[in-house]
């Protein structure tokens, strides 16, 4: 089992993302393109593309840039009610084949104003049961021919799928990466993702949810390969430790200048995942050996919440630290985006990619 690293493609109409400075065009097809080569270049295998409705569809983003590209893969986010299972399960499909199978796929199912795009999803247990049969019914799609399938949310008959994804050794589909850290989520990962995506916990946090994941596996009776795991973290990389906490430090404070001028963003805080990291705090502003915290504080939400800070061979350490526990996808990232792109992808991943840490 290999390790794979990706970088992230902000997504959004409003510039400043997580700090990015970026003043002339944000959101255009051009950077975003740009974004995109600069990963190849700098020995990224692709970069997660978020969704979120106001947001520029993430689906079609993805199938400009991979046009525009020759290795790079999109791990484009999506969510079930926005997509019928069937639909995306084709319009995957043809970009996978189009783009000589890069495609990667990452199913979100936290709220997202379901309302504003005419979803109709209810309680938790009623979203995660959909998104199983989703995921279900994508990789029947995808792998099987006259597929019937009468789940509770979702029905087909008799459906062939053409084209199919590109199938090659170990890859007999896109692979399906999944996120959520509620029970109702680590069931649907257990049963039908390829990829569990964790947030920036501390290691005891990854490893007790390694372990249940694992256990979970046999409890609902998986019937794919083993479950793979993935970190998403920023990665505040410099050339000294001392100049890697003095940035992140002077970071912080500036979104602490701004904290009380953005609107909370209720649906996200509401999520098990976003607490979980949030609740870090409490014990301590720094966890582990450079893992920190007080973005949280501030605003940060997400991937921002916590920050793995540090020179290069820092970094590299910590998430070697996370690969000993069975974590072997990362996605990474730091603003401003660009710049960032270039120098975490030449200091950290040669680091990362030597015989001594594989």
């Amino acid at each position: 089992m290999g390790t794979h690293f990706l970088w992230y493609i902000p997504n959004t109409v409003e510039p400043g993302h997580r700090g990015d400075d970026t003043a002339d065009g944000w959101g255009s097809l051009d950077l975003s393109t740009e974004l995109a080569r600069a990963a190849e270049a700098h020995g990224w295998e692709g970069a997660l593309i978020g969704t979120g409705w106001g947001r520029p569809d993430t689906f079609t983003v993805a199938t400009a840039l991979a046009a525009r590209t020759t290795t790079f893969q999109p791990l484009v986010a999506v969510r079930p009610g926005y997509w019928q299972p069937a639909h995306f399960a084709s319009a995957a499909a043809t970009l996978d084949r189009l783009s000589g199978g890069r495609l990667l796929v990452n199913v979100v199912s936290g709220h997202d104003g379901v309302a504003q795009y005419g979803d109709t999803a209810g309680d938790q247990a009623q979203r995660y049961a959909r998104t199983r049969e989703f995921l279900d019914l994508v990789r029947r799609l995808w792998t099987q021919e006259h597929v019937t399938f009468h789940g509770e949310h979702y029905r087909v008959d008799d459906s062939t799928l053409a084209p199919r994804p590109v199938a090659r050794p170990g890859r007999p589909h896109p692979r399906l990466y999944f996120g959520g850290a509620s029970p109702a989520a680590e069931r649907v990962a257990a049963a039908e993702a390829d990829v569990q995506l964790f947030w920036g916990e501390p290691l005891d946090g990854v490893a007790e949810r390694v372990a249940r994941l694992r256990a979970l596996s046999d409890e609902v009776g998986r019937r794919h390969p083993p479950l793979e795991f993935g970190l998403r973290v920023t990665t505040l990389v410099r050339d000294t430790t001392q100049e890697a906490w003095h940035d992140a430090e002077e970071k912080v404070a500036r979104m602490a200048e701004t904290a009380g001028t953005r609107p909370p963003d209720p649906l996200r805080r509401r999520a098990v995942g976003q607490q979980r990291l949030l609740e870090l705090g409490a014990r301590g502003d720094v966890l582990d050996s450079c893992l920190y915290t007080a973005p949280g504080r501030y605003g940060g939400g997400g991937a921002g919440t916590t920050w793995l800070v540090g020179s290069a061979a820092d970094v590299a350490a910590a998430l070697q630290r996370y690969r000993d526990l069975g974590v072997t996808h990362f996605v990474l990232s730091d603003t401003p985006y660009l710049h960032e792109t270039a120098r975490v992808g030449d200091q950290l991943l040669g680091l990362l990619r030597e015989p001594a840490l594989t």
